[in-house]
């Protein structure tokens, strides 16, 4: 065996141990399902092609019973004070509640900030790289990485990874040299700047209270006050979304968390009981010293039914 060993005898194949060579299998397995670890971007791929179409496939064969179902409620929009993010906490598969603490919000920098909407491992993981390149970046060229080259990032992953099932509804806010930016991508590659976002199961209800009480010229409270009543509004009609409201604020001097609320106390302050909330001139669902995301509309209305009234006045006078 000496002999073996001085000669090299012992590294041929056909000379080696059979537990030998499995355990060099099962480590060649495990560096190729850990390959991440050296590379944040190389995933090892699922054994089988098209994994979006195949794995519902191969599922149903195999009578499991997975149901990849999610919901959530995002929202950001921009205003003259800069950008506010909120969202819910309420992580859900199906018909499950999985988690009613879950961080949407990700810090990734001192001023920028990504919330996440779809798979929350595709979510979660890509947000973490993103964060360890913000902060290589700032370590190599001791400037901070600008927001569209955060976006440009994830949507290079994105067309990487098209067709493997990667689900991911994004929105990158922050402040850079340009000013404030709110940007949205996805995992169909998608890269879209805009004014007002919200993604998820419960944005439909979300952007319906946006569209009636967003504007730019707006008080900090105002857009605070905004943001917490949309969400809560999708949380009270989308069964996926709920838990905790967090709140935050991006402005020239960085983000801040500004309140993490329960939706039941938004639900005391927003929806009382219509006999018992409210004074006579505002019997409704919202008390008189919270402004409601209708009011806006109220007053514009008042001005077009003013001047309805003297345009019929100016014309019986005329007949």
């Amino acid at each position: 065996m000496a002999l073996e060993g001085i000669c090299g005898v012992n590294r041929w194949p056909f000379m080696r141990r059979f537990d030998h060579l499995q355990s060099e299998w099962q480590m060649e397995q495990l560096r190729d399902a850990t390959s991440n670890f050296e590379n944040p971007y190389a995933l090892m791929a699922p054994p089988f092609e098209n994994p979006a179409v195949n794995l519902c496939k191969i599922v149903d064969h195999c009578g499991i019973k997975m149901d990849f179902a999610h919901g959530t409620t995002t929202l950001g929009f921009k205003y003259q004070g800069g950008v506010v993010l909120c969202a819910d906490s309420r992580a859900t598969s199906g018909q499950y509640i999985g988690s009613q603490t879950m961080k949407k919000i990700v810090e990734l920098n001192d001023y920028m900030l990504g919330t996440l909407a779809g798979g929350a491992a595709d979510c979660v993981y890509w947000d973490r790289v993103l964060a360890r390149d913000c902060r290589l970046h700032e370590l190599r060229f001791k400037r901070r990485m600008s927001v569209d080259a955060a976006a440009r990032m994830i949507v290079n992953i994105s067309a990487e990874y098209k067709g493997m099932g990667l689900v991911m509804g994004m929105m990158l806010a922050g402040y850079d040299d340009e000013g404030p930016k709110l940007i949205y991508v996805d995992s169909e590659g998608v890269r879209c700047h805009g004014n007002v976002f919200s993604v998820g199961s419960g944005s439909p209800y979300a952007l319906g209270v946006l569209d009636t009480g967003h504007r730019y010229i707006m008080t900090d409270q105002e857009a605070f006050d905004l943001a917490r009543r949309a969400i809560y509004h999708a949380t009270s009609k989308d069964a996926y979304s709920g838990g905790i409201v967090r709140l935050y604020h991006i402005n020239a001097q960085g983000w801040r968390n500004i309140s993490n609320t329960d939706c039941s106390e938004l639900h005391d302050a927003y929806c009382k009981d219509d006999h018992s909330g409210g004074s006579a001139g505002n019997s409704g669902c919202c008390p008189d010293d919270i402004p409601c995301s209708s009011g806006v509309q109220r007053q514009k209305e008042l001005p077009e039914n003013e001047v309805l009234a003297q345009v019929a006045a100016v014309t019986q006078e005329g007949t």
